[in-house]
């Protein structure tokens, strides 16, 4: 498949997987796709990794390693299912805060229903806002996670920087997102599953090949990992890192405010 990805400079922002759009029209039909699978979203992560999903973000929350103590907080961002919120909560021994927050109100109503169920509302708030303009002071989160959203955000580069900005001196930015696949002969077969087999299991799932279409495109479009680490440190983080996982399919980037 013709590589078909942006780079460190941009391009996300016009682009609707492998289709261009005018600037201001990305983010409404994005918000568009997942109004579409809110209910149905943990189904969609299993289809499009086969599963490996779950693994990846437990790796993501051992990397965090969130400490045992009722004043950390972080902010999960177009977390609205809250899937990584709880996991950090489960892992701090149900004493650190989480703020949810996504763009999208139907994600953060199934988010807080589930968080009932799950007895954590204590340890949670959600909030409804834009990952470019976060409505929160400077310096008010230990750690920044965001997990399989960054690639929808239209302004890349301009909620990188909110990120640095509410982020607190010796804070932690992490990103779990799809990626360039990097072992030779599982890229064939990824691309093959990604093009052929997904969209067919989102419309059987949902009724609606269209926002698996688009899920599948924009992470092709995506900028690899070296290129998405320099957009980390173009937003002012330090120690900047990323780590692969099964052969490239996702990464996880890490940076730090120094």
């Amino acid at each position: 498949m013709t590589d078909q990805r942006v780079s460190a400079d941009g391009g996300m922002e016009t682009s609707f997987g492998f289709r261009n759009v005018g600037t201001g029209e990305k983010q409404p039909l994005v918000n568009d796709v997942f109004h579409k699978v809110a209910k149905r979203y943990d189904i969609m992560n299993d289809v499009m990794s086969a599963g490996l999903h779950r693994a990846w973000k437990d790796a993501m929350i051992a990397a965090l390693n969130p400490p045992r103590r009722e004043d950390y907080r972080t902010l999960d961002v177009a977390g609205g299912t809250g899937d990584i919120a709880f996991r950090i909560i489960e892992a701090s021994d149900r004493k650190a805060h989480s703020t949810v927050l996504d763009i999208n109100g139907s994600m953060l109503a199934v988010g807080a229903e589930r968080a009932e169920k799950k007895k954590l509302s204590a340890n949670l708030d959600f909030v409804e806002a834009n990952a470019e303009e976060l409505p929160f002071e400077a310096n008010s989160f230990d750690a920044y996670t965001i997990a399989f959203g960054i690639r929808n955000v239209p302004r890349i580069d301009v909620a990188l920087k909110e990120a640095y900005r509410v982020l607190k001196r010796g804070g932690r930015l992490l990103v779990l997102e799809f990626s360039e696949v990097e072992m030779p002969l599982l890229d064939r077969f990824y691309d093959a599953w990604s093009f052929n087999a997904i969209p067919k299991f989102g419309k059987l799932i949902t009724g609606d090949e269209a926002p698996y279409q688009y899920l599948v495109e924009s992470i092709r479009k995506f900028p690899n990992q070296r290129d998405f680490a320099t957009m980390i440190k173009e937003a002012g983080f330090s120690r900047v890192s990323f780590t692969n996982y099964t052969g490239g399919i996702a990464a996880l980037h890490s940076g730090w405010k120094i």
